[in-house]
């Protein structure tokens, strides 16, 4: 009897070892990131540079995934509901993390407590672009024209809930503009809407836009930035233009299902970290208007908590619905 319960205390302490011992060993697989958003948009101009520099820091491939829909409501519920063993990530976004939640009833998860924040990618301003045939020329004119003819612009956005829908709502609220919004399922889709004609305007990050700019297929309008960026020197700012108030722009991290063990946590974030401090990766998002972070998983985990009060104030304001 003795021997047998001495048999069963060492398989089980050589299981709770084995247990522990995994994260320490992590990755031994592909990981899968799941993207919210279709291929082609702001979030994919960040993220997929990322994934080569960091299948070599880890060793293992990463599957990108790209799963659009519901304001990142697919993906998210896809990452909330998986096995917390580092395998499957969600590349967190500002509608999904921060904004769906105050414009969706019943979310079939919770941003805060289904999630645990890994770290920040990226903070990148937004800018407005038009068609080529558009015929106002600055904010103001665009004003006007809306004012003049209400109900005929057309604004495209990459979807209900996206930072960029948001700025349009409250610029559009707070000057008593009557505008049509068609929301598309991630800046790519829109951006080809603008290019095809079905909508006038979006606001995106300028990745998505640079080379239909210098192709002279769209126009740049103006950036929510502060200041002028670096790569669009000649574009003003919205507050330059006379509207201060709208400085804004998007962000994307990773995020992992919530219990996922602490170590597969600060392995993933100490990599990214590491992978962001790359002079390609530097160089690149240099170019498309973005400026890397790679914050702690507390600090970024504070960020979606104070962004989730901010934009439920601008949502309950511009009386925005999914």
């Amino acid at each position: 009897m003795c021997k047998q319960m001495s048999g069963v205390v060492v398989l089980g302490m050589l299981l709770v070892s084995t247990a522990f011992a995994q994260p320490a060993t992590y990755p031994t697989k592909p990981i899968r990131w799941l993207i919210p958003f279709a291929a082609g948009g702001g979030t994919d101009v960040i993220a997929r540079p990322l994934v080569q520099k960091l299948t070599d820091r880890l060793g293992q491939s990463i599957i990108y995934e790209n799963r659009g829909g519901a304001g990142g409501v697919v993906a998210g519920e896809i990452v909330a509901r998986a096995t917390p063993d580092g395998y499957t990530l969600l590349v967190a976004a500002v509608a999904v993390m921060t904004v769906t939640v105050s414009l969706v009833d019943k979310m079939p998860f919770d941003p805060v407590k289904d999630f645990v924040p890994i770290t920040k990618f990226a903070n990148v301003p937004n800018i407005l672009v038009a068609r080529p045939g558009f015929a106002p020329r600055t904010l103001k004119e665009i004003v006007d024209y809306a004012h003049a003819n209400p109900g005929k612009l057309i604004w495209a956005s990459s979807g209900t809930g996206s930072a960029g829908m948001l700025t349009m709502e409250l610029f559009r609220l707070n000057n008593g503009l009557q505008m049509v919004h068609v929301p598309y399922k991630g800046a790519g889709p829109a951006t080809t809407g603008v290019l095809t004609n079905e909508a006038d305007l979006l606001f995106a990050n300028p990745g998505v836009f640079m080379g239909h700019i210098k192709a002279g297929r769209l126009r740049p309008m103006v950036s929510c930035s502060s200041a002028r960026l670096s790569i669009l020197p000649e574009v003003p700012t919205v507050a330059e233009m006379g509207f201060p108030g709208y400085e804004n722009g998007s962000w994307y991290g990773l995020a992992a299902p919530a219990r996922t063990p602490d170590p597969i946590i600060r392995r993933l974030h100490d990599a990214v970290v590491t992978v962001l401090k790359d002079p390609d990766i530097v160089a690149g998002f240099t170019r498309d208007g973005a400026q890397a972070v790679g914050n702690t998983p507390e600090a970024f985990a504070q960020e979606i908590r104070d962004d989730i009060v901010k934009w439920a104030k601008v949502i309950k304001a511009a009386n925005v619905k999914m």
